[in-house]
Order: C-alpha cells, then sequence, then structure tokens
C-alpha cells in the first residue's frame, strides 16, 4: 500500500529554475498583466457608457473582459510572486481554490463564446427577428446559464482533485495549480480524477465548440446567399474577432486537457497555459476593438468627451 502522507502545502516550480529568466519573465508578464487589466476594464467601462454599444453582441463582450480579468487574476499574482520569491510555496487550501476559480472560468468563458456564437448567428441570419428574439431578458439568461452552470461543474471537479492523495512530492511542475500536474503527483485517487477530467472537459469542449460551428455554419451559408458584396463583406467581420477568440482559446486548451497527463504533456502543457492565462486575456480586448468599427469610434467620442471636460 502507498505511504500517504498529509499534505500541508505545495511547492510550485514555476515556467524555469534559471534565475535570470525568472527575473526576465517577471517583467514580461507584469506588463502583460497590466495591459490585461486596463485593456478588459477599459473594455467594460467603455461599453457601459457608450450608447452604441448597447447591442447584445457587446453585452456579452463585456462579460468576456469580466472573466478575462479574473481568470488572469486568479493565476498571474501569484505566479508573479514565485518568480521573484525564493520560497515557491501554496498552501493546500490555496491550491484547491485555484483549481475551484481555473476550472469555473474556463468553463464560463467556453460558454460565453459559445452564446457570442448564437447571437451572431441570430443577428444575421434572422435579422428581423433580433430584436425581440435577443431582449434585455433573453440576454441575461443567456449569460447566467455560463456562470451558473460553470461554478457548479468546478465544485464536482474540486471535490475530485481533493480526492487526490500524495506520498511525500509535493512539488508540482507549473506556475499555478492545474490538474495534470496535480494528477502526475499524485499517489491515490488518480484513476477517478484522471478519467472525469478528461470526460468532462471533453463533453464540454465539444457540445460548446458544436454550438459554434453549427452557428458559423448557418451564417456562412446564409452570407453566401446574399447578393450584395457589402453584405458579405459586413458580416463577416463581424464575426472574424470572435473566430480569432474562439481559435486560440479552444486550440490551447485542448491542448492541455484533452491528453493524458505524462511529464512531456506537463511540461509542454506549461508554455501553452503560459499563452492561455495571460496572453489570450490581454489579446481579446485588441481583437475586438483593432477590427470594430463600433468600438473605435466609441473610444473616440469617449476621448473627445474627455478633452472637453478638461
Amino acid at each position: 500500500m502507498p505511504n500517504f502522507t498529509d499534505v500541508t502545502e505545495f511547492i510550485l516550480v514555476g515556467l524555469t529554475r534559471h534565475r535570470d529568466l525568472q527575473v526576465l519573465f517577471f517583467v514580461v508578464f507584469l506588463v502583460v498583466y497590466m495591459i490585461t487589466l486596463l485593456g478588459n476594464i477599459g473594455m467594460i467601462i467603455l461599453i457601459s457608457i457608450s450608447p452604441q454599444l448597447q447591442s447584445p453582441m457587446y453585452f456579452f463582450l463585456s462579460h468576456l473582459s469580466f472573466v478575462d480579468v479574473w481568470f488572469s487574476s486568479n493565476v498571474t499574482p501569484k505566479m508573479l510572486e514565485n518568480l521573484l520569491s525564493e520560497n515557491k510555496t501554496i498552501s493546500y487550501v490555496g491550491c484547491l481554490v485555484q483549481c475551484y476559480f481555473f476550472i469555473a472560468l474556463v468553463h464560463v468563458e467556453v460558454y460565453i463564446l459559445a452564446v457570442m456564437a448564437f447571437d451572431r448567428y441570430m443577428a444575421i441570419c434572422n435579422p428581423l427577428l433580433y430584436g425581440s428574439k435577443m431582449s434585455r431578458i433573453v440576454c441575461v439568461r443567456l449569460i447566467s446559464v455560463p456562470y451558473v452552470y460553470g461554478f457548479s461543474v468546478s465544485l464536482i471537479c474540486t471535490l475530485w482533485t481533493y480526492g487526490l492523495y500524495f506520498c511525500g512530492n509535493f512539488e508540482i511542475n507549473h506556475f499555478y495549480c492545474a490538474d495534470p500536474p496535480l494528477i502526475k503527483i499524485a499517489c491515490g485517487g488518480v484513476r477517478i480524477k484522471e478519467f472525469t477530467m478528461i470526460i468532462i472537459a471533453g463533453i464540454n469542449f465539444t457540445y460548446s465548440l458544436s454550438v459554434v460551428l453549427i452557428s458559423y455554419t448557418l451564417i456562412v451559408v446564409e452570407v453566401l446567399r446574399m447578393h450584395s458584396a457589402d453584405g458579405r463583406k459586413k458580416a463577416f467581420s463581424t464575426c472574424g474577432s470572435h473566430l480569432t477568440a474562439v481559435s486560440m482559446f479552444y486550440g490551447t486548451l485542448i491542448f492541455m486537457y484533452l491528453r493524458r497527463p505524462t511529464e512531456e504533456s506537463v511540461g509542454q502543457g506549461k508554455m501553452v497555459a503560459a499563452f492561455y492565462t495571460t496572453v489570450i486575456p490581454m489579446l481579446n480586448p485588441m481583437i475586438y476593438s483593432l477590427r470594430n468599427k463600433d468600438v473605435k469610434e466609441a473610444v473616440n467620442k469617449a476621448i473627445a468627451k474627455v478633452n472637453l471636460g478638461q
């Protein structure tokens, strides 16, 4: 029988053990985190104060920015602390809390992306009914489902993580508490956790991605029927930003969670995780603003109001 040990804290190895690289990573990820906060909080404020950004699409986008702020904040501050600290530990309770919010926010984000795809389908394929079908009440109900479902599923997944047992190896080969590296160092409760992680991730990623793919298939069919080249261009332009965000987020998550945890996959997963926990939340506001005429106009009007106020 394995000699199970009571665990009170874990050691987070981080992205690298080299001190010089740790300082460099600290500077890089601090800048990325600050841009993430400024970009997403700025997007939320802009949408709330701009009359031209009161459509359902921007309502959902504000929630995506909200989730991105918390998604990045759940991981980055601890990572930055450990990059400059000799004591790279995290308490057992802190590890479970980090796991809980990480899994919850991942599920919330993938389903918000699915809701946004459905919104684009309604706007392009049913433009005459869009205002009535996507009323404020409907939008609130649609956005509530990802939050309720994501935090509920995460509670179940975290309880299975709590069921892991450890035998003295408390060194996590990662920069935050994630399921794959925890499974790799556990010596008990591994099979059920590994099985449920892959099944739940597979079901949720497949279902949410199916909503996206079906929505965009119907959109493409509808756009190809349009006689106006300007209409087709406008329709595709409103979808391009969302498709870019979906491709980046789903691609990295599938690479991370739909593989059996091994030493090699966990090591590769660290670099991928650094991309989707820090870089993607920073890029999302840029993707939606740089390619969006309405957002650019709202920014210009907001800046003009500030200048007039001075």
